[in-house]
């Protein structure tokens, strides 16, 4: 529900709320928050409330001046899980400069410039996303997370065997009670893994849902005795955690991929070449860590830069029954991603993918080897590791040409450290359970 600050300060006032958190992201993506009182709201929307920005992931690299958060009353949540009495709201934010000026290290200030640019051409994009966790077992008495799935279960099975079902169940209710919308859930492939849907929205909020979606999992998680995992590939030898992005968009009213009796339109077919054309640019956001590239040619996580209508191997999948919905399906990010910049970059992509009339490639609609060198020459591959990410991305003129220069240089900056960081260890399975396994 959209609330302005007037109805916000209403509703905090008649609901018994005493705690107002202010969420935000680094510049990886992960939520942070500063708690106040609620009688110190309507001073946040007038005057923002301060962080110690030196000790916020590229936030001291970014800005050395201070920075303020600035609650977009928009977004206000109640938190099911927090007391009835003296309640506890939630609303994410913009951060800025003490003098109200612009911080370009705010993540969702690029996706909000992202959403007005597209406006500016004449669209406007809607997001869908699909997003895969596990659940692990955690010790007895300390609740340590250990790596035993809470299951064996696999693709679609029911109780007894799926045993996350009333977990899942618990997401999506509390989801529900936040005003967000799930669509679907399911027991996963691999041992203990689950997947949860959400409707379309508009671009800000889904990325606020994406991350809502992951702080709830974990919240409930830990309240049954277990923890979630959205680490993209926990288990070596199973299924990885992917996060599938829906795409839809229109343009005077009407959805650019809806199949008609003509097939596909072009500005449709210019969108995925845009995405095909720009995907390992920006695949170091998509798969921002060492380990998102274990699960990529797996377990039909994609490889290859091709698309299809059936396949679901294939980077891109554009349903053909999509007579209510016209919808693209990205399935190569993964669920550690900073989703402000991965949709802000998505619709930028498309913008260009049109504005150049890229041609879209031939149809892939079968299962490729992943291993084979030919095919990798024939239709192009993405990037095999986190060190030729980093590459592609240093090259790319798209990156430069609508990332803050000093948010592309910090990110390429921390990249490199952490992919030299990785390269330096013996045993990279053990480095990677330390490093994202208890983070992720």
């Amino acid at each position: 529900m959209n609330y302005s600050e007037r109805e916000v300060l209403q509703f905090v006032e008649e609901n018994d709320v005493k705690f107002v958190k202010l969420t935000f992201c680094d510049i990886y993506g992960n939520m942070k928050n500063i708690s106040i009182l609620s009688s110190e709201l309507a001073a946040a929307f007038s005057d923002g409330v301060y962080i110690t920005s030196n000790k916020v992931m590229g936030f001291s690299e970014l800005s050395k001046g201070d920075l303020m958060l600035f609650p977009d009353a928009s977004t206000m949540t109640v938190l099911p899980w927090r007391p009835q009495q003296g309640r506890v709201v939630r609303f994410f934010c913009y951060i800025k400069h003490r003098d109200g000026s612009e911080f370009e290290g705010d993540g969702r200030l690029f996706l909000k410039k992202a959403v007005e640019f597209a406006r500016s051409k004449g669209y406007n994009f809607q997001f869908g996303t699909s997003c895969e966790f596990y659940l692990f077992k955690t010790t007895e008495e300390e609740g340590v997370p250990t790596k035993i799935p809470h299951d064996f279960g696999g693709y679609g099975d029911v109780a007894p065997i799926d045993k996350g079902e009333n977990v899942r169940r618990e997401v999506c209710l509390t989801l529900e009670q936040m005003d967000v919308q799930p669509v679907s859930s399911r027991h996963e492939s691999g041992p203990g893994q689950h997947e949860i849907d959400f409707k379309y929205s508009s671009a800000l909020n889904a990325a606020d849902t994406f991350l809502s979606f992951k702080s709830t999992v974990k919240v409930i998680a830990e309240r049954n005795g277990l923890y979630a995992s959205f680490m993209p590939k926990p288990l070596m030898k199973n299924g990885g955690n992917g996060l599938h992005i829906n795409i839809n968009a229109f343009k005077n009213g009407i959805n650019v991929f809806k199949l008609d009796n003509n097939g596909f339109s072009q500005t449709a077919k210019h969108f995925v070449a845009g995405i095909m054309h720009y995907i390992n640019d920006f695949t170091v956001f998509t798969n921002s860590t060492a380990n998102s590239y274990r699960r990529l040619g797996e377990y039909s996580a994609p490889r290859y830069i091709t698309w299809a209508h059936a396949d679901f191997s294939q980077l891109i999948r554009i349903p053909l029954d999509n007579r209510r919905e016209g919808q693209i399906v990205l399935r190569s990010p993964d669920c550690a991603c900073n989703p402000y910049y991965v949709l802000g970059l998505l619709i930028y992509a498309c913008i260009e993918g049109e504005e150049n009339k890229m041609p879209l490639s031939e149809e892939v609609d079968a299962v490729l080897d992943h291993s084979d060198d030919k095919l990798r020459e024939k239709y192009g591959a993405l990037p095999a590791d986190l060190g030729e990410a980093i590459e592609y991305a240093k090259k790319s003129l798209f990156l430069k040409k609508y990332l803050p220069e000093k948010v592309f240089g910090f990110v390429m900056a921390e990249r490199s450290r952490a992919w030299a960081e990785y390269q330096a260890e013996d045993n990279k399975e053990i480095f990677e359970e330390r490093k994202y396994f208890y983070n992720l």
